[in-house]
């Protein structure tokens, strides 16, 4: 699978951080400017993958559990530099928009909870929740050419846009796009 990378691994290259360039593989800086960083409509209506992930260790659900609400599923890593510099944007987001939109953070973290855990230590975000995508089903029946990449469903579990890359969360922009 090619992807593309909004995220880099932190370091001065293009070169993936080493469990990026695994899981998803790498790609030039031709292919990384195009089309990150803006909202996306062209998967309009695509029903959200029918594909499980963790709310904790053992305990599976998927977007069908979330059905009847306005859900962003924000598929990050802790080894990505921007999905860790979003993440405080997503939590106080998730706070502004309870009962009226679902904030999922869901790890692509190869080292599953361990890693994760470690990122959320207790009391670090007071609203978001990480769940956990392994072997990474969810992010390749999405398609996603890298990380962070947030998609957002309607009521009906049906994509309304997706962005690969980051956005301010909290811009008039990006709050009127989120309904």
């Amino acid at each position: 699978m090619t992807i593309v990378t909004a995220c880099d691994g932190g370091d001065k290259g293009n070169t993936p951080a080493p469990q990026a360039s695994a899981m998803y593989g790498a790609a030039s800086a031709a292919t990384t400017s195009a089309a990150i960083n803006s909202i996306d409509r062209s998967f309009a209506g695509t029903p959200a993958p029918a594909v499980a992930f963790e709310r904790k260790p053992g305990a599976k659900t998927s977007m069908a559990a979330f059905r009847g609400k306005r859900v962003l599923v924000n598929l990050w890593a802790t080894w990505c530099a921007p999905c860790i510099a979003e993440m405080p944007a997503l939590d106080t987001l998730a706070a502004a928009r309870a009962g009226k939109l679902v904030i999922l953070p869901i790890s692509q973290d190869m080292e599953g909870w361990q890693a994760v855990n470690g990122f959320f230590k207790p009391g670090k975000f007071k609203t978001l929740q990480p769940m956990l995508d392994q072997p990474g089903s969810y992010a390749e029946a999405l398609k996603a050419r890298g990380l962070p990449i947030s998609v957002l469903y309607d009521e009906k579990g049906r994509e309304v846009w997706r962005v690969a890359g980051t956005l301010k969360w909290n811009s008039p922009e990006v709050m009127a796009a989120l309904g």
